[in-house]
């Protein structure tokens, strides 16, 4: 697997996922940025390692941020862009997708006001499942 030990938001998503993390109230800031990185590649977007943005926001340990879904956030990294899980651009790539699944969750959130964390998830889970039939 791809060494690395943390991942850092840019400074402007350091701010996003504090307040996502308290509007949506689905628990610790790590959950926000795990559903951030899987909104990010369900929109199937790819980037190049070159489009990350700073690195002077909230940092995460690999544990941390990722915990015992490690293997699979990888492995949707890799499938995503055809690489190998020792590729060097992993970490690039998870914390560009991190970074870009906050700003288009906070997009979200503040087009619909009256949107909950629990109407965010289930919206989303309904458009995975329309879209695998």
């Amino acid at each position: 697997m791809s060494a690395f030990n943390t991942i850092t938001t840019s400074a402007e998503n350091k701010v996003v996922v504090a307040e996502l993390t308290r509007k949506l109230n689905l628990g610790a800031e790590n959950v926000i940025a795990r559903i951030a990185i899987g909104y990010s590649l369900s929109t199937g977007e790819k980037f190049k390692p070159t489009d990350a943005l700073d690195s002077k926001g909230k940092q995460y340990s690999k544990k941390t941020l990722l915990g015992e879904f490690l293997p699979h956030y990888i492995a949707m990294i890799c499938t995503h862009y055809s690489i190998y899980k020792t590729d060097k651009d992993v970490p690039k790539y998870i914390k560009i997708h991190l970074d870009h699944g906050l700003k288009k969750i906070a997009q979200e959130f503040n087009t619909s006001k009256s949107l909950t964390g629990i109407d965010f998830i289930f919206n989303n889970v309904k458009k995975g499942l329309l879209f695998v039939q």
